[in-house]
């Protein structure tokens, strides 16, 4: 077993919980200053651990062992949501450098290469996934020009904090074996359960359609209701029948959301003569997310048919495909967890994207979860218990352990 220093690792969460505080959480959006500060920080930690740390031209905060291959590559990412929790990535960073002081330490260890890494803007501030898109060769000048939400374009925000001229890290084939990631749930299964640990199978898939209704604006005191083409009651239908539709052809773990409908020109004496809305679904599995998009569909072509408002559906984002995660680091978190914390734990999908969503197809990947208290995430009060956070990391560690342990005999 690894001996992890877990008072260390906590009084270490704290300090990077300190840039950019706001109340019982953290407000780090990518490329803020609160967000630079952290990066900086983080790299000081990394070169006190023994690592050549650098921040390359994206942002992201890299520390290399100077032991030779083979070397594990460990980490997550640092930014928040515009009101974020405390731990929403910043876990998993302060679990690499932890696990990396750990092993250095140790005679038994300490000629392991552990890699760590900060990933830049994962939560999609300018673009999601930024970081370790640009790690794996997938960053396009395309990407460059997508922008925050004040209009600012990742090209414009690396060039305001100086970054310009670095160069970008990218991944080591001969060198980097894999890549593990810690995270909290972001949900309520392992909490409800009783469990500590979560061994993460894959990530879900993530589409999103755009559904327009077009009708005909008017008065709303002088249209008979017979003459209306009301597109915004066309849109409430739909999105009540919707859910019926999806919830007959869903998963067990499928979800899907309407977080974003509006209605044009959105006045109350005014019966609105288009609206929209944007429908999300995840699930772990492809032919079912096949089945959510073929219910939308027919459910667009039923409401044309009946009228009298106009419907069309279009894809609201890039498909997000399922990722799985490697068969042979998962056996190897099972392993650990088994020793750790028995009966203790389960493996379990994630409902959430992360950056092995980008890196599996070019490094195989491994994730852990430890539990969220109430299910909370991306909100002020997410938190988890002290002991959880502990326990995660000890698994990760020897997980690690054991991983470039069998990798040196081969």
């Amino acid at each position: 077993m690894v001996s992890i220093d877990g008072q260390r690792l906590l009084d270490d969460l704290r300090v990077l919980r300190g840039f950019g505080a706001t109340g019982t959480g953290v407000v780090r959006p990518t490329f803020s200053d609160a967000d630079m500060a952290a990066r900086h920080w983080l790299r000081e930690q990394m070169e006190a651990a023994g690592l050549d740390a650098t921040i390359d031209g994206v942002g992201n905060v890299v520390g290399r062992s100077p032991n030779p291959a083979p070397a594990l590559l460990i980490g997550s990412h640092s930014d928040t949501q515009p009101t974020g929790g405390w731990l929403d990535g910043a876990m998993g960073v302060m679990y690499a450098i932890e696990i990396a002081r750990s092993l250095r330490d140790d005679p038994d260890t300490n000629g392991m290469a552990i890699d760590t890494v900060a990933w830049s803007d994962e939560e999609g501030t300018y673009t999601s996934c930024l970081g370790s898109s640009s790690f794996v060769g997938a960053l396009t000048d395309a990407d460059l020009l997508d922008a925050n939400a004040e209009g600012e374009t990742v090209a414009a925000a690396i060039e305001r904090v100086g970054l310009a001229s670095t160069p970008r890290s990218r991944l080591d084939p001969g060198r980097q074996i894999g890549y593990l990631e810690a995270h909290i749930e972001q949900g309520p299964h392992l909490e409800d359960a009783g469990l500590q640990i979560g061994v993460v199978t894959s990530i879900v898939g993530i589409r999103a359609v755009r559904i327009r209704f077009v009708g005909e604006q008017n008065h709303a005191g002088t249209t008979p209701m017979a003459r209306r083409r009301d597109a915004g009651a066309a849109m409430f239908r739909f999105g009540a029948e919707l859910h019926e539709r999806m919830a007959a052809v869903a998963g067990p773990t499928s979800v899907w959301t309407v977080g974003d409908a509006h209605l044009v020109p959105g006045a109350p004496s005014i019966v609105p003569g288009a609206a929209e809305m944007v429908l999300q679904y995840r699930d772990p599995d492809e032919a079912t997310l096949d089945a959510m998009r073929a219910a939308v569909s027919e459910l667009v072509a039923e409401t044309n048919d009946a009228g009298p408002v106009d419907v069309d559906a279009t894809a609201g984002r890039s498909p997000i495909a399922p990722t799985q995660m490697d068969p042979e680091l998962r056996r190897h978190l099972a392993e650990a967890a088994e020793r750790t914390v028995p009966g203790s734990w389960t493996e379990m999908p994630s409902a959430a994207g992360h950056d092995p969503m980008v890196l599996s197809g070019h490094l195989p990947c491994g994730m852990l979860f430890v539990p969220s208290i109430g299910g909370i995430s991306h909100d002020f009060a997410e938190n988890s218990a002290d002991d959880d956070i502990v326990t995660g990391c000890q698994v990760l560690a020897d997980a690690t352990a054991a991983i470039l342990s069998a990798a040196q005999r081969a």
